[in-house]
């Protein structure tokens, strides 16, 4: 007999699962917090949309921004000042032109007018089915991808409207699956509904064949597939394991990236390298290997993810003539990273492969669109420090034993919704991943260069050099522009950065 959820709480006090890789609460929750924080989500459900006022598509960070902050241990009067600074901009949920039905789950994908609707559609999903059932069905099935018969330009994929908007909509999703939020989860669904379809040809429909026939091999047969890697050898026969560094290393050496240009309105980045590197980046995509048959792959593989993501943020922004470059499309890829094995764990084996699979894709459009920055990894560990700078004390150690307590602090006193949520993924990453030692053989065996160096100490280094940047914008206008950078990381800044010019000459896999 089916179970069903009729009965459920959509907006229950948030609380967290003690999964091995679900992320902490800190000291400083109290029952005035909760209960404000429970308002909020629940006034911002029936009153806001997913998108603000002004800026096409940007996004509604107001739960986003107010759960970090309350996880983070922060008192009830700040977190009802977060999203009073928010709600202000919100557009109105208002009502949509018409209801959404099963029969018509797919006309309206992309229209932001029918926001509403899709809310009160996956709502009902949720208390029928569970959150579990309703974010791998509606969101990774087959059928919520790829229908037969359609068109290529009338199919749902929903999985790259869920990876669209710099990624919004998985983090919607992962923070009320990690807070165990049913309403919000349903919230994260619609808001996949009303985006965009910016990476088909990043998440083919191959990915479901691929990732199925592993899932469900005939009369025993290996679990693991050769996938065609770039000269039509399979990623096995390239080596046993491709790991994602070594993936970053060959694009930083691929000129086929040379000359990534500036564009003059951001949200134009994306789909300039969709339209014109998607078949270079696809190929990268599927070299990277995975094994469902092997239980400790998905956290093996998400490590390197979150890793990945730590270089393009941290070493990637990092210059040793330039201060620290805390690009806010990166910033996204922590924020997003965080949420990885709360959603995995949640799916079939083949929908984990598929999930990871294209959001792995999906970062690296937004590393090369923004510039491909080059890793210096061994100037960024020569150089960063894993203490706050002290100037008054004999040491840095003296004033702050634990550096997290010091960078949290600074980050829960400022109005920017995007700095608690990159300093707690941050601060996560360093709890499970902060032992890592220098050259353990699954980095150091890599192609890229100097992985060998990379221990857990990449987060806190990542941590205090976001800080420091910020420091220096003490006085700017957050309500105007948050104190994130946006420039990129193109040619033309390559001379400004402290490239020499034989380098700079031979293109932007350096800069």
């Amino acid at each position: 007999m089916a179970l069903h959820y009729k009965d459920l709480d959509l907006f229950p006090a948030p609380s967290v699962s003690r999964s091995k890789l679900a992320p902490r609460l800190w000291p400083g929750i109290t029952p005035e917090s909760t209960a404000t924080l429970k308002r909020i989500i629940k006034e911002n459900h029936e009153k806001s949309h997913a998108y603000i006022l002004g800026d096409y598509r940007a996004h509604n960070h107001s739960i986003q921004h107010t759960l970090a902050i309350w996880a983070l241990g922060t008192e009830d009067d700040i977190i009802q000042a977060a999203y009073n600074q928010s709600s202000g901009v919100l557009v109105p949920r208002g009502q949509s032109p018409g209801t959404i039905t099963n029969e018509n789950l797919y006309d309206h994908l992309g229209d932001e007018q029918y926001y509403s609707a899709y809310v009160d559609f996956f709502i009902e999903v949720v208390k029928e089915s569970g959150v579990n059932e309703a974010v791998e069905k509606s969101i990774f099935s087959e059928n919520a991808n790829f229908i037969p018969g359609r068109a290529d330009d009338q199919q749902p994929e929903m999985l790259n409207r869920f990876l669209d908007g710099i990624i919004h909509s998985l983090i919607e999703v992962g923070y009320g699956l990690e807070f165990n939020i049913p309403g919000l989860v349903a919230e994260g669904l619609a808001w996949t509904a009303v985006h965009l379809k910016s990476s088909s040809d990043i998440i083919p429909q191959s990915f479901w064949k691929t990732a199925r026939a592993r899932e469900q091999p005939p009369d025993g047969a290996s679990l693991e597939r050769p996938i065609l890697g770039v000269d039509g050898r399979s990623a096995a026969s390239l080596t046993t394991d491709v790991h994602a560094f070594t993936i970053l290393a060959r694009i930083l050496k691929d000129h086929r990236f040379d000359e990534i240009a500036a564009v003059e309105d951001y949200r134009d980045v994306y789909g300039n390298i969709v339209n014109n590197h998607s078949k270079a980046i696809l190929e990268y995509v599927n070299q990277w290997t995975y094994i469902q048959s092997k239980p400790q792959d998905l956290e093996r593989k998400i490590e390197e993810l979150v890793y990945a993501n730590a270089l393009i943020y941290g070493v990637g922004g990092w210059s040793k003539n330039d201060e620290f470059n805390n690009d806010f499309f990166y910033a996204h890829l922590i924020t997003s990273s965080i949420f990885l094995s709360t959603i995995a764990q949640i799916l079939t084996p083949a929908s984990q492969e598929i999930f990871l699979r294209s959001y792995f894709g999906v970062c690296l459009i937004w590393w090369i669109g923004r510039g491909r920055p080059g890793l210096d990894i061994a100037g960024f560990y020569a150089v960063t420090s894993e203490n706050p700078k002290a100037p008054n004390a004999a040491s840095p150690k003296s004033s702050s034993p634990n550096p997290w307590l010091s960078l949290l602090q600074e980050t829960l006193s400022l109005p920017d919704a995007h700095l608690p949520k990159t300093h707690r993924a941050l601060a996560h990453f360093a709890e499970i991943y902060g032992a890592r030692k220098k050259a353990e053989k699954d980095f150091a065996s890599t192609e890229l260069e100097g992985a060998e160096e990379i221990d857990g100490s990449l987060f806190v280094r990542t941590a205090l050099l976001t800080n420091e940047r910020l420091r220096k914008e003490r006085d700017i206008d957050f309500s105007l522009t948050g104190y994130w950078d946006r420039r990129g990381f193109y040619a033309k800044d390559a001379a400004r950065r402290g490239v020499p010019e034989e380098i700079r000459a031979k293109g932007p896999p350096h800069f």
